[in-house]
């Protein structure tokens, strides 16, 4: 994507981003053992002052050939757990495991404004080559991409352009409730809906869900907008990596722009243009 390309895309003051992730999913480095994963954590303190250790996510790779859809994969080595390491404002997260690398950007409080692309990128970048710098000085290994993931997890809570499920229409027009006395069933009493796109020159995949849920701190009724775009390009040089997430962002803005309502952008997320 150009620098022209960037300038035109749809923009919002107030987005209903609250998390971003950013991550490269590379072949197992199976000398990466979990005494490593102590010592890599020196690396990131104090800055990152906390860790985790949670289930390790499975391997999903988008494929377009003879079988086209997701293929999930079992890896030839023993799992580790997944390490987080956590920021001590409570907004980042890196994410480490023997055969991926993710950081996230989060809403934590209400006041946290969205840092907007250019900086969680960087910040991806930065935390991925201190990591690269580690396994070179341990001798480890090296990261050799198979996939990369972005994804943009939006909450619109109830009041934003919408009241009740029969509302959905205002906030996704493809997606309005038919109401009428005729109808047998009433409206639903929640929604699911999940479906994927085709990126440029089988690049990848832009996933997206739209679910009806509740905020955990408080109970409140909104609906959980996600868009991930997942795949890899042909050139997968780090000049190639990179270009692949400006297109990955560009492809999650306009769809996002193209499946929500005008009014709730202008209204609601106050769009710039």
């Amino acid at each position: 994507m150009t620098k022209t390309d960037a300038e035109t895309l749809p923009e919002y003051e107030k987005p209903p981003v609250i998390e971003v992730v950013c991550g490269v999913l590379f072949k197992p480095i199976g000398a990466l053992l979990i005494p490593h994963f102590v010592l890599l954590w020196e690396k990131f303190k104090p800055e990152y002052s906390a860790c985790q250790e949670v289930a390790p996510l499975m391997p999903a790779i988008e494929r377009f050939e003879d079988s086209p859809g997701i293929e999930f994969q079992i890896a030839d080595v023993p799992p580790l757990p997944r390490i987080w390491f956590l920021h001590t404002d409570g907004n980042g997260i890196i994410q480490v495991q023997r055969d991926r690398f993710l950081h996230n950007w989060r809403k934590v409080r209400p006041g946290d404004q969205y840092p907007r692309y250019h900086n969680v990128i960087q910040m991806f970048k930065d935390r991925l080559s201190r990591f690269q710098a580690f396994l070179d000085d341990r001798k480890l290994g090296t990261v050799v991409p198979t996939q990369y993931e972005m994804t943009y997890v939006n909450h619109i809570p109830k009041g934003d352009g919408w009241e009740t499920i029969n509302d959905i229409g205002k906030v996704f027009p493809d997606f309005a409730w038919q109401a009428s006395e005729q109808r047998f069933l009433s409206a639903p009493e929640g929604i699911d809906w999940r479906t994927n796109f085709l990126m440029p020159n089988r690049t990848g995949r832009l996933h997206v869900t739209i679910r009806s849920g509740v905020r955990r701190e408080d109970g409140h009724r909104l609906l959980l907008f996600e868009l991930t775009a997942r795949g890899i390009g042909n050139d997968t040089s780090p000049e190639g990596m990179w270009a692949w997430f400006d297109l990955a962002r560009e492809r999650i803005v306009r769809g996002f722009t193209d499946l929500t309502g005008h009014e709730v952008q202008k209204n609601i997320w106050r769009r710039k243009r």
